[in-house]
């Protein structure tokens, strides 16, 4: 079901709340033990800021109007993203109460709140004093000062059974996750790591304000503070005081207090960590006593959201880049893949991740460089439909910003091969689309050869718009495709959790099933497929290959007709390709050795315009004083020291 979406922005307390029209739904819900409905409330807790929405408790049907508020991120230094735990809890009462007056007027005393659960951005780290109230501003998930800590944690504990869940213990590990950012506090705030009693992360703070009671989500732990996801969710013991947790690995570190500052009680997604306190309630809009359920990370909780609970299921996020996540019976790891987090997103399964780094990016780029900036992508996208698979004999290789998974290679470029004069604008554009789905094929080939093979996947995102595009997806996979009709899958996951916590259905899996619609089901065809089967196999893993000797010699030669040599050139494709909070030192290297060109594409969503254009949107205060201030000190790209590098 589609719906317009209207915004009224209200500046309050430098917050700004955005009211979003959602679908307000009237039809009565059987779920009822006294005549009332039952409504569960959703919150999504990003980067920017915090969104709450209620939901029908048994039919997942949103209730009233979603309502969000923005909170301020801080960059104090290059490369240093931090926020104050107390705008977010601030916003989360804007945010929660603008949904509970959506529907105050309208439903009243005919509804009954019965549950909340809260996902937020994962490894927003806080330090919290014995009174549990913030010690210094939070690490946000972006912050990127403890790349040297992930560095070391690599060289001093290769070979550690809790690293296997980073590409099978060859890393990298991201300096976005919970024990480099553990380490950098002891090692540069030695007095703030004395006095603080817990380490958690915005979910646990925010569950904390809720309730009074400290505990972390197991889905958190499992993925990425390197936790067993199973064992950690067990009683402690006399023999066991510290179930799943890596106390060697801490040891070898120097932080063997790190486990007694952690939540002591870990708990799965949907369970229930307390009950809501007078000052909460009062704060938010919401009754005393309701129970609060425990959430998760925010892309995790939108599996459950997306229906992606059982093994076999895949979700596919997609954007700029692609992101695939599989969940599984088994907990095996490869060199090819991410993961598998035992114990994740729920106990009893496992989920692998795998990535591309350029997908829509790919279209947005040829769209501008073919003169079509104006034309729409449905137009390319007919003409592209009189082409056949295969386009006439014209292959793509999609890696143009790197290769994250099957492969991990940051030099990997992408590629047309078998041009001639009689191709045409829809040859190639087919060609880039068909080698999207290429990349997308071998990353779920590579899940399936670490033993998690999926049925079908489920998408979210930019493709969700191309019919063709959908159906080429189902056709080079071999899998079916569906669309979800609630694209705020974090949202509903929320509200899945709080319905099952509170009785509503009994198991998280009832729940999805129950509040999961599908819009659309795109089965594969049988010929296309067929024909797709032969290209990939033939073809297409053949491309890579041969093109990356290649790849890696151009990267030699950054300034194009200058041919002499670059060494120890780094280059930092994307966010997953290499691991983008060890970017200011690759762009400093870069910078140092005379590039004059870059693409540092950051997170999914971001427009790429321009081949060698810095795209940060939002996050130009995080990265772009320190790239200026390289430039500006190196003073590259033309012979009279001006530089001709370019920065949006």
């Amino acid at each position: 079901m589609f719906f317009a979406r209207g915004y009224v922005s209200i500046l309050s307390n430098a917050l700004v709340i955005v009211f979003a029209l959602a679908s307000f739904s009237i039809a009565s819900s059987k779920a009822s033990f006294d005549g009332k409905r039952k409504v569960v409330v959703g919150v999504d807790g990003g980067t920017e800021s915090i969104r709450a929405c209620c939901f029908d408790a048994e039919t997942g049907a949103v209730v009233g109007e979603s309502c969000s508020a923005s909170y301020k991120t801080y960059h104090p230094k290059p490369g240093w993203a931090e926020q104050q735990p107390s705008d977010w809890w601030a916003a989360m009462g804007l945010a929660v109460n603008g949904a509970m007056n959506s529907i105050s007027n309208k439903l009243g005393s005919a509804i009954e709140i019965c549950c909340i659960c809260v996902d937020t951005t994962c490894c927003s780290v806080v330090a919290l004093d014995d009174d549990n109230e913030p010690l210094r501003p939070c690490l946000l998930w972006m912050d990127a000062r403890s790349a040297p800590q992930s560095s070391e944690i690599m060289n001093k504990c290769k070979g550690s059974p809790a690293l296997q869940v980073s590409s099978g213990g060859n890393g990298p590990i991201s300096a976005e996750w919970m024990i480099p950012k553990a380490l950098w506090l002891f090692q540069n705030e030695p007095a703030r790591w004395a006095k603080a009693q817990t380490i958690c992360e915005y979910q646990d703070y925010i569950n904390y304000k809720l309730t009074g009671e400290i505990c972390a989500s197991s889905c958190n732990a499992a993925t990425r503070w390197h936790w067993d996801g199973e064992e950690c969710i067990r009683e402690s013991s006399e023999e066991n005081p510290y179930p799943g947790r890596p106390c060697a690995l801490y040891e070898k570190l120097g932080i063997p207090d790190l486990v007694r500052k952690l939540p002591q009680r870990c708990i799965p997604m949907g369970s229930l960590v307390g009950h809501i306190t007078a000052e909460a309630a009062a704060h938010l809009g919401l009754p005393v006593g309701i129970p609060v359920a425990q959430g998760g990370p925010d892309a995790f909780v939108g599996m459950l959201g997306l229906g992606c609970v059982n093994p076999g299921q895949l979700c596919l996020i997609t954007g700029s880049s692609h992101l695939h996540c599989v969940v599984s019976s088994l907990p095996h790891t490869s060199s090819e893949i991410w993961g598998a987090y035992r114990g994740a997103p729920l106990p009893g399964v496992n989920f692998g991740e795998g990535g591309q780094s350029s997908s829509g990016s790919i279209l947005r780029w040829a769209r501008a460089i073919m003169g079509t900036g104006d034309v729409d992508y449905s137009e390319l996208d007919l003409e592209a439909e009189q082409i056949p698979p295969g386009c006439d004999g014209l292959v793509a290789l999609e890696t143009f910003q790197g290769s994250r998974t099957p492969v991990t290679d940051p030099l990997a470029r992408g590629a047309l091969l078998g041009l001639s004069l009689s191709h045409t604008r829809g040859h190639i554009w087919r060609a880039l689309m068909e080698s999207v789905c290429f990349g997308t094929r071998a990353c779920v080939d590579g899940l399936e050869k670490a033993g998690h093979a999926c049925a079908e996947i489920a998408i979210a995102g930019g493709v969700t718009r191309s019919k063709m595009w959908l159906q080429m997806h189902a056709d080079v996979t071999g899998k079916p495709v569906v669309v979800c009709e609630n694209s705020e899958a974090p949202l509903l996951g929320c509200a899945i959790l709080a319905s099952f916590n509170v009785g509503i259905h009994a198991s998280v899996k009832d729940a999805a099933a129950a509040m999961v619609r599908i819009q659309r089901r795109v089965e594969p065809s049988v010929e296309a497929a067929d024909t797709y089967s032969q290209l990939y196999n033939m073809v297409y893993l053949k491309v890579g290959p041969a093109v990356r000797p290649i790849a890696h010699a151009i990267s030699a030669f950054p300034r194009g007709g200058d041919m002499k040599p670059t060494p120890n050139l780094v280059i930092s494709p994307s966010l997953l390709a290499c691991d983008f909070s060890n970017m200011k030192a690759a762009i400093d290297e870069c910078v140092a050795a005379g590039a004059s060109r870059f693409h540092v594409d950051v997170f999914d969503g971001v427009g790429v315009d321009s081949p060698w254009a810095f795209t940060f949107v939002s996050l130009k205060g995080f990265f772009m004083p320190a790239i200026k201030r390289s430039l500006t000190a190196s003073s590259i790209g033309s012979p009279d020291g001006r530089s001709s590098s370019k920065v949006l």
